[in-house]
C-alpha cells in the first residue's frame, strides 16, 4: 500500500485519470487550432466579398448616377496619376492570397492591386472596361492573437470536462476498489461481506461470482471448523478420565509413559481446537515488547531445561497486538524452535520504514528448500519421526492463520544457513489504533 501511496499513477483511478487528462487535451488543443484556422479562412472570404461587392457598387455607382459623389475612402483615380500603386511584387503571404481570391472574382483581365504601406489599406482594381482605377476600402487582414476570449472560455470549458471525467473514472473505479479490498481480507482469512455488485455489468458478474466462492469456501470452513471442533471437544472429557486413571496405576514407569501419553493428545486436541477457532482476537492489545519479555521469562521458567531463549526488542512501544494472539504465535513457535531446532532461540522485534517486524529464529539445521513450502500447511509433518511428542502438524499453519487475521504477513526459511527463521512484517495501519492513544498520553 505504500507503494501505491507512492506511486499514484499505478492505481486504476490514476491511470484513468491520466488517460482522460491527455485525451481531453489532445481533443480541446486540436478543436482550438481548427477553429483558428476556420476563423481566419472566415476573415478572408468575407474579406473577399466585402471588396468585391463594393466595387460593384461603384461601377454601378458611376454608370447610373455619376454626378453624385462617391462615399469617404472611396474614390476613382486616372490611369496616369503618380497615385497608382507599382505592380504587386513583394507582398506577405496572406496579402498576395486576399489579392489572388479578389482577382478570381473579378471578371477576365481585371487587374488587382495593394495600397500603397503606410496608407490606410485599400484595394485598387481596374477591369477591362474601366476608364479609372477604383480603389476601395479593405478590412486589415490580421493574424487571430495567440491569447484571447477564446482560450479563456475554451480554459473553462477544459476544466469543467475533467472534473466531470474524474468523476465518472472516480465512480467506474470504487467497485474495483471495494472488490479489491473484500480479495485482500479474504486473502489474510478475516470475515468478508458480501461486496455490493454494481457498475458495468462485467464487473457485476465478476463481483457475484466472488461472492457466491467466498459463500462456498465460508460454508466448507465452518462446516470442517464445527467437525473438527467437535471431536477435539469430545475427547476432551475421555482423555480426563484416562489421565485421572493413569495416575492411579500403582507401576511407575508405567504411570509415567501412560501420563505422557495422554498429554501429548490433550496438547493435540487443544491445537485442533485453535486452529478451528474461526473467530477474531477481541482480546486487548498489549506491547508487543514488553510482552515478548514476559513470554520468554515465563518459558524459561517451565522450561528449566530447555534451550537458551535470547530476546533482541527493538520495536518500540508503539508496536501493539492483540495479547491472545501474540500468545499464541510466540508459544507455538517457541515450540516448534524446541522440538526441532537448536539452541540459542532468538526472538527479536524491529521497526522498519513500512512497520513493525517480529521474528523468531533458531541455529538447527532449518528446512530443506523444497520443503518450505509444504511447512505451513495444516496437518504435514515433514519428518514422519516426528509423530509423537504430541505435535499434530499445525503449530506453523495456526501462526500463518494467527499472522493474517492480524493484518500481517509472514515468511519462513532458512537463514545465513544457521536455522530456520519465522519473519512476520505488520504494516503500520495493521496495528491496532490504541497505538496512537497511548503515545499521546505518555
Amino acid at each position: 500500500m505504500a507503494n501505491s501511496m507512492r506511486r499514484p499513477i499505478d492505481s486504476l483511478f490514476g491511470r484513468l485519470a491520466l488517460l482522460v487528462v491527455a485525451v481531453l487535451l489532445l481533443s480541446h488543443f486540436a478543436w482550438y487550432a481548427l477553429m483558428r484556422l476556420e476563423r481566419t479562412q472566415l476573415q478572408t472570404r468575407y474579406a473577399v466579398e466585402e471588396a468585391t461587392f463594393l466595387v460593384d457598387a461603384v461601377r454601378q455607382h458611376v454608370a447610373h448616377t455619376p454626378d453624385q459623389p462617391l462615399p469617404s475612402r472611396v474614390k476613382l483615380v486616372d490611369p496616369a496619376s503618380p497615385e497608382v500603386p507599382p505592380e504587386n511584387a513583394d507582398l506577405p503571404p496572406p496579402l498576395e492570397r486576399f489579392i489572388e481570391d479578389v482577382r478570381d472574382r473579378m471578371p477576365s483581365g481585371t487587374q488587382v492591386r495593394a495600397g500603397l504601406p503606410g496608407h490606410p489599406p485599400a484595394l485598387w482594381v481596374r477591369g477591362t472596361s474601366d476608364r479609372s482605377w477604383i480603389v476601395v476600402p479593405v478590412q486589415p487582414l490580421r493574424t487571430p492573437r495567440s491569447l484571447d476570449r477564446t482560450v479563456l472560455w475554451l480554459a473553462i470549458i477544459f476544466s469543467f470536462a475533467v472534473m466531470a471525467a474524474l468523476f465518472a473514472a472516480w465512480a467506474l473505479q470504487q467497485p474495483l476498489r471495494s472488490l479489491a479490498q473484500a480479495v485482500t481480507r479474504f486473502g489474510r482469512g478475516l470475515p468478508v461481506p458480501p461486496v455490493p455488485e454494481r457498475g458495468p455489468r462485467e464487473l457485476r458478474q465478476l463481483t457475484h461470482g466472488f461472492n457466491q466462492m467466498v459463500q462456498e469456501v465460508a460454508r466448507t470452513e465452518n462446516d470442517r471448523a464445527v467437525m473438527l471442533a467437535g471431536v477435539a471437544h469430545d475427547l476432551k472429557t475421555p482423555l480426563a478420565r484416562l489421565r485421572l486413571r493413569a495416575e492411579m496405576m500403582e507401576e511407575v514407569k508405567m504411570r509415567d509413559g501412560v501420563v505422557r501419553d495422554v498429554d501429548s493428545m490433550t496438547h493435540i486436541v487443544e491445537q485442533f481446537l485453535v486452529f478451528a477457532h474461526d473467530g477474531a482476537d477481541r482480546s486487548e492489545a498489549v506491547e508487543v515488547d514488553a510482552q515478548c519479555e514476559r513470554v520468554v521469562r515465563s518459558y524459561r521458567a517451565v522450561n528449566a531445561g530447555g534451550p537458551t531463549v535470547l530476546t533482541e526488542l527493538h520495536a518500540g512501544s508503539a508496536f501493539l497486538l492483540p495479547a491472545a494472539t501474540l500468545d499464541r504465535v510466540l508459544s507455538n513457535l517457541l515450540d516448534n524452535a524446541h522440538a526441532y531446532g537448536a539452541p540459542p532461540v532468538v526472538v527479536a522485534t524491529a521497526r522498519t520504514s513500512q512497520g513493525f517486524t517480529l521474528s523468531v529464529s533458531d541455529n538447527g539445521s532449518g528446512i530443506a528448500a523444497q520443503d518450505l513450502i509444504n511447512a505451513s500447511r495444516p496437518f504435514v509433518r515433514l519428518d514422519p519421526a516426528r509423530g509423537g511428542n504430541g505435535h499434530s502438524g499445525l503449530g506453523l499453519a495456526i501462526v500463518e492463520r494467527l499472522v493474517r487475521r492480524a493484518g500481517g504477513e509472514w515468511e519462513i526459511g532458512n537463514h545465513d544457513g544457521r536455522g530456520l527463521r519465522v519473519l512476520m512484517s505488520f504494516p503500520f495501519e495493521s496495528v491496532p489504533r490504541v497505538a496512537a492513544v497511548s503515545e499521546s498520553v505518555w
